[in-house]
């Protein structure tokens, strides 16, 4: 187990790469606080039976992103947890698709905060856990589209963008704690946010330009996480991977 007695926060894992990511890392031996907008029965019978399969402890964490007041109040619920935390995976994300032309403001900013706002205010509280134990790992999923640059997806594009930069930054400042901060860039990942924003036509057209000639499957996106998260990893910091089959 790559995690064994490590501590994990991680937040947008109801599903998607999220939920994958909650469930690779639980398997892995860490303790995992898992930081979701909605609690539904479904989502505890997955904890349960993730929790039963892993023998490890899973926290959920209700909070909206949204909201500032109660991003604070969940990282201080955490932080008074009395666990050190190890390591943060940056997950949360929401999309819109339009042209940059026919994109409103008020949606622009929308994406702004909950793609990169919101996360980073997030980190700065959990920081100071890491801070005070001088170590940690913190990865955020940012996009291939970050990099690329995909049509109609200014905004979501430029938020994603904007992590990988704050990642590096970050990289910069906290390699005095002994604190990692690396970027995971998916790119086609089979999820229901896929499936909702692209059509069939558009996903076949993509794939054929993809080396492997397909789609990623969101525990390919975990494994990196589960990699960039555990010592194995140790001397791997402001780094952007990649995860796309060759795009």
């Amino acid at each position: 187990m790559l995690l064994k007695g490590k501590t994990a926060v991680v937040t947008g894992c109801n599903k998607g790469i999220g939920k994958k990511i909650l469930e690779v890392i639980s398997a892995n031996g860490a303790t995992v606080f898992a930081c979701v907008r909605n609690i539904d029965e479904e989502f505890k019978s997955f904890l349960n039976k993730l929790m039963q399969q892993s023998n490890n402890q899973i926290i959920p964490i209700q909070f909206d992103l949204s909201d500032e007041k109660k991003i604070k109040e969940a990282a201080n619920s955490i932080l008074t947890s009395n666990k050190a935390i190890d390591i943060l995976v940056n997950n949360a994300a929401t999309i819109h698709t339009s042209t940059f032309q026919m994109t409103p403001t008020k949606k622009l900013k929308e994406l702004f905060e909950v793609n990169f706002f919101s996360q980073t205010i997030f980190t700065q509280y959990i920081l100071k856990s890491m801070i005070k134990n001088k170590k940690g790992s913190i990865v955020y999923i940012s996009s291939s589209s970050a990099l690329d640059g995909n049509e109609g997806r200014s905004a979501y594009s430029s938020a994603k963008a904007a992590i990988i930069a704050h990642a590096k930054v970050l990289s910069r400042e906290l390699g005095v704690h002994n604190i990692r901060v690396n970027s995971i860039a998916p790119g086609l990942t089979n999820t229901d946010m896929m499936k909702q924003n692209h059509k069939d036509e558009i996903v076949n057209e993509m794939v054929s330009k993809i080396s492997l000639r397909r789609i990623a499957n969101p525990e390919e996106i975990a494994n990196v996480v589960l990699l960039l998260s555990s010592d194995l990893t140790s001397y791997i910091t402001g780094q952007v991977i990649r995860v796309d089959g060759g795009m």
